[in-house]
């Protein structure tokens, strides 16, 4: 995401105590941004400016932090000309590569598609329906990926919410070759990559290589072109397209097994959640187990419908990221998705939605502890240790800040408090006391069922 930040430092030229309430944010800032500087004249302020806008739109889009301290921005100066920003024009993937990953797709017996984060660009996304329509071969996404293209198509396989033994690997591990488009190896990855397993890596940058993700090809520059031109080599030329498309109807059945049930699990939950929101409708999810969820088995049918982080996977990012979803498109269903761990992080800004005076719904998981790690150590086993807490009473804690708040406490009752809650407007807060027991029951003791015996765990 392109971002500017800019951020105020002491005077660096008129401080007489150089220690005193100095960071060097300029240095602290740089691991974590495409470009951290300090300005020191206020001359060089239109350059700086313009190559921050540049680095934060360019490809791979990221954050540039602009330090300006108080005494330079204090300085009274001359007027200096803007300097305008022009369009990007990225090159076309050349004909060599294109041929070659045309005669890799063509030979494929088993050929799939995965979607990456770069791929939701809106640029792309169009281009990238018509390669998929085009093609007819099944896809799955990554997480960052999910609503590229209209999960309501046929070939869609699911999401990669795991690295391995999800059942989208059913498909992952029969494919023989898979087309990468957008992938980056920031995220969690989707899969583990054999000896037995070609990839072809499509993107407006080269592959990153790794240990578990080492493309045979590659197909650089602006992704539309690039896949219209592949489309134009390979349409109606696989013979094999559709060979994994028969595993679809029982990977996605038993995903969205036990939806429906009575209980407060998070297959119900996600179910209903997806009931009412709208095609357009966006979700923000913070960082917790929930997220697993909602990436295996949220349907999104639009391209940045759901925001979720699986690089870093930072706790307490979902409100906020809600709040900015609903300024930039309030006629537009947002909801906040956070577990309680990371909802307390920055729970502060409900103040910031109610004085915006934002229609926002804010979904805040109960479990009274840090679930993804506890759920971490019961896989490993290790103790229950050190990973539960207490809350306030969050429905007065919502009243507390002007929204409004509500505790779920029958399940049947969940959609309609949704319902209810967006038609009313303003900002509320519904609190779901979530049953985790179905995180051992599936994602262990069940998925641990698809590993041959011998790579079980004891």
């Amino acid at each position: 995401m392109p971002m500017i930040m800019i951020t105020g430092q002491k005077g660096v030229l008129s401080s007489r105590q150089a220690r005193f309430q100095m960071v060097n944010t300029v240095a602290a800032m740089q691991p974590l941004t495409k470009m951290s500087r300090q300005i020191v004249s206020p001359s060089m302020i239109p350059t700086i400016v313009r190559e921050a806008f540049h680095l934060a739109e360019e490809e791979t889009p990221g954050p540039v932090h602009l330090e300006l301290p108080e005494d330079i921005a204090a300085e009274k100066c001359k007027p200096v000309p803007l300097i305008p920003p022009h369009p990007f024009e990225y090159p076309i993937a050349s004909e060599q590569a294109l041929n070659r990953a045309a005669e890799m797709i063509m030979a494929a017996k088993r050929p799939l598609v995965m979607l990456g984060a770069a791929a939701s660009r809106p640029r792309a996304t169009n281009a990238l329906a018509q390669f998929i329509t085009r093609t007819n071969i099944p896809y799955f996404t990554t997480q960052m990926g999910k609503g590229t293209v209209s999960v309501t198509t046929e070939l869609y396989m699911g999401t990669a919410a795991l690295s391995e033994r999800d059942y989208v690997h059913e498909a992952i591990e029969q494919a023989d070759l898979i087309i990468t488009i957008g992938h980056s190896t920031v995220e969690k990855p989707p899969f583990i990559m054999g000896p037995h397993l070609k990839v072809i890596h499509v993107g407006y940058q080269s592959a990153t290589v790794e240990k578990i993700y080492f493309p045979q090809a590659e197909v650089i520059g602006d992704m539309g072109p690039s896949l219209k031109l592949l489309a134009d080599k390979i349409e109606g030329k696989i013979p094999h397209a559709d060979a994994l498309l028969p595993l679809r109807e029982g990977i996605l059945s038993k995903i969205t097994a036990r939806s429906t049930e009575d209980r407060f699990t998070p297959q119900r939950m996600v179910h209903d959640v997806r009931q009412v929101m709208p095609r357009d409708g966006i979700l923000a999810l913070d960082n917790g187990m929930y997220k697993i969820w909602f990436a295996r088995n949220y349907r999104t049918q639009m391209a940045n419908t759901i925001l979720l982080d699986n690089a870093l996977a930072t706790m307490g990012a979902g409100l906020p990221s809600a709040i900015m979803a609903s300024l930039l498109y309030p006629e537009r269903r947002v909801m906040a998705v956070c577990g309680d761990g990371g909802f307390m992080m920055n729970s502060q800004e409900l103040e910031t939605a109610v004085r915006l005076k934002l229609n926002l719904v804010v979904l805040v998981i109960e479990d009274h502890a840090f679930g993804m790690i506890r759920w971490k150590q019961a896989v490993d086993h290790f103790p229950d240790f050190g990973m539960t807490f207490s809350n306030p009473d969050l429905v007065k804690y919502a009243e507390a800040y002007g929204a409004r708040g509500t505790r779920v406490k029958h399940i049947q009752d969940f959609q309609s408090i949704l319902e209810n809650a967006f038609k009313e407007g303003g900002v509320h807060l519904v609190i779901f006391p979530i049953d985790y027991s179905e995180n051992k029951r599936v994602l262990v003791d069940e998925l641990q069922n698809r590993l041959p015996p011998e790579q079980k765990v004891k």
